[in-house]
């Protein structure tokens, strides 16, 4: 694919882009702020830029006269790139250059860390818990009368070398009828056990005809606020769907404490385990519609949750969890038939739970492990995945530390007045002019505005910390002089976009509450992070790599993570993101026993620290209530920032 340099005026900034990339977002990748409230749907009509070399395609709209289009100007949300360009961004009011070139900084990402399928076959570990075995089977006689199960079983050791097998009392009420389906030609489904040594492989399918060129899997990440699903083909390794949704027992608590206290009351148990189940069969459905596979040939499904979404899926009391001295019911759980659980597959489908490591560290956090595979590295790496409960380890191949905190949903939209999932409509990045405090937004999908996701309101609030907008409470300058901020009922609030450029019929707005609650929710990350480095005698700086984990996507902006306090200030370069951790983990757990056979003694392996046991935590997480921190000294690099950014003020 081409790539292109777009250059910006008067900002002098360049920067590397796809071909096809649209412009807006090409500039908010620089660090370029331009006037737009309508989340990049090309309705408000603020985005006007002057072509000045080059070409685009699109960008003309009747918000544009003809005089505007034959000077040269586009709007930039409705233009893509199509070769080198050189854009010049008109400025209304007079800004001094000096701010031009510091009003933004240029996004950084974390770089994608993906699973390497590649090196899986190549190390011969490409072989999944379940696997298909396809056998022409002699038709029995008079002379040859073997039972019909010993037949079956005699010829899986004599053509494929299989010892050590059972078959389910479910699998031999069909063997009658299924070897005589085709002729006595049969593909048996063979669920492996974790460990080799003194494990029986167990027959748990058999089909008619030849299908091992259909065996699929799931994989799911059980979250505290949403419940993600892939479709997996475990013949190739692909993940052929995937689909999320909120958690159905967000209705009863957002978080696993208040979650363990409604299982407390009468019938609570019940009913959060119905629903998640519900969510799950939901899920279930989604992706093998989107696959369009047949349900009949899906062989497992790998499951991975904190320890109380574990065990409410499992329908285990988790009364003892929230309780001193905090113990789980149980760390390891036996393969588990998926329709005894009451999920919607076949009664041959085996549920794989992962283990746990203490109460709040649970199967989530090892899956994460497992699949970023910090597990197996001499470096010495932190591992974050944030979220509603969010999980810190920090370790190598040697020893591994661990460590929970609950930030709650604000990561994931929850609890924000606006807030929702990053998908369409979802504003995901955000600029903010700085003399007429005017908003530059983007959307997922470039449409008007419905809400705020979870990596847009860390920069939306890093932005305004930066911008002099909020001070380091959270708190809004009353004084500015823009309609953008206003009192509502006693709240003071930013409006990101007006009534008449959203979706929703009014004002997308960013309330006090709202970054409240952010600054609770990074406050726990952070001080969770620095409490467990001194209890294991570590700084930030004897870090060699940082993993990245959660809900966000790869879009949450490092600089800007690092502005409100969120991640300790590091070279972003460290850090790598690895998606949905705990999904990523199923799925390897899916395609091979390998990870399976390590899972144990990773957990073992795992040091947990209670934090809530811990004296510097509350110490720490005190400090860290603040943007982006009490001790400034702990963030110098934006210090600096903010220190030039004054002196031009005066």
């Amino acid at each position: 694919m081409n790539e292109y340099q777009v250059s910006f005026l008067p900002h002098n900034k360049k920067i590397i882009v796809r071909n096809g990339e649209n412009l807006i977002r090409a500039a908010m990748e620089a660090g370029v702020h331009v006037n737009a409230s309508c989340g990049g749907g090309g309705v408000c009509g603020k985005c006007r830029v002057v072509i000045e070399a080059g070409e685009v395609e699109g960008g003309i709209s009747e918000n544009l006269s003809k005089a505007d289009l034959e000077s040269g100007y586009r709007q930039a949300c409705l233009a893509t790139v199509r070769s080198d360009l050189v854009i010049r961004i008109p400025i209304e009011s007079a800004i001094d250059s000096n701010i031009l070139n510091i009003q933004s900084t240029p996004r950084h990402t974390a770089r994608i860390q993906e699973m390497n399928l590649e090196e899986l076959k190549e190390r011969g570990l490409f072989i999944p818990p379940v696997e298909k075995k396809y056998l022409e089977l002699p038709p029995p006689s008079l002379q040859d009368n073997l039972a019909d199960t010993t037949r079956l079983i005699s010829l899986l050791k004599l053509n494929h070398n299989e010892h050590r097998l059972e078959v389910d009392l479910s699998v031999i009420r069909k063997i009658p009828d299924v070897l005589r389906k085709d002729g006595f030609r049969v593909t048996a489904t063979l669920a492996r056990p974790v460990r080799e040594e003194g494990g029986r492989t167990r027959i748990i399918n058999v089909q008619p005809g030849d299908t091992t060129d259909r065996n699929y899997a799931i994989a799911m990440d059980i979250g505290t606020t949403t419940i993600y699903g892939q479709l997996i083909d475990l013949k190739t390794g692909e993940a052929l769907s995937q689909y999320g949704a909120f958690n159905g027992q967000i209705s009863y608590g957002e978080d696993v404490i208040s979650r363990i206290l409604y299982a407390e009351k009468p019938g609570g148990l019940d009913k959060l385990h119905q629903v998640v189940i519900h969510t799950i069969n939901s899920i279930i459905k989604k992706v093998i519609d989107r696959a369009g596979v047949d349900p009949e040939e899906i062989s497992t499904i790998t499951l991975a949750g904190n320890t109380t979404m574990t065990q409410l899926m499992l329908k285990i009391n988790p009364k003892y969890i929230r309780r001193s001295p905090y113990v789980p019911a149980s760390t390891l759980y036996p393969p588990i038939k998926a329709a005894g659980l009451g999920m919607s597959l076949s009664d041959h489908v085996t549920a794989l739970v992962y283990p746990e490591v203490s109460s709040y560290v649970g199967g989530d956090i090892v899956a994460g492990v497992m699949g970023s595979g910090m597990y197996r590295t001499d470096k010495l790496t932190l591992y974050m995945d944030i979220g509603t409960n969010a999980e810190i380890v920090i370790g190598n191949k040697d020893w591994l530390a661990c460590a929970a905190c609950s930030a709650g949903p604000a990561f994931e939209g929850g609890g924000i007045k606006h807030g929702m999932r990053a998908s369409k409509g979802a504003i995901e990045d955000f600029s903010v002019d700085p003399n007429t405090l005017e908003p530059m937004i983007i959307t997922v999908g470039n449409v008007g505005p419905k809400g705020i996701c979870g990596s847009g309101l860390i920069i939306i609030v890093a932005t305004l910390f930066e911008m002099d907008i909020i001070n380091n409470s959270g708190k809004y300058d009353r004084d500015l002089d823009t309609p953008r901020i206003r009192e509502d009922g006693g709240i003071y609030e930013y409006v990101l976009a007006w009534k008449d450029e959203t979706q929703i019929d009014r004002d997308v707005v960013l309330t006090e509450p709202d970054i409240d609650n952010l600054i609770r929710a990074k406050g726990a990350m952070y001080s969770g992070c620095m409490t467990l480095l001194e209890e294991v005698g570590l700084t930030v700086l004897d870090l060699d790599h940082i993993f990245l984990a959660g809900g966000f996507g790869s879009y949450v902006d490092l600089e800007k993570a690092m502005t409100i306090g969120l991640l300790p200030e590091t070279d972003p370069d460290k850090v790598k993101f690895i998606g949905n951790g705990s999904l990523m983990g199923a799925k390897m757990s899916s395609l091979t026993n390998h990870i399976r056979q390590d899972v144990v003694e990773v957990t073992n392996k795992m040091t947990n620290f209670e934090l809530s046991e811990t004296g510097s935590y509350m110490d720490n997480y005190v400090a860290a209530l603040f943007l982006p921190h009490t001790d400034m000294n702990q963030f110098p690099k934006l210090n600096a920032r903010l220190a030039a950014r004054k002196s031009l003020k005066e």
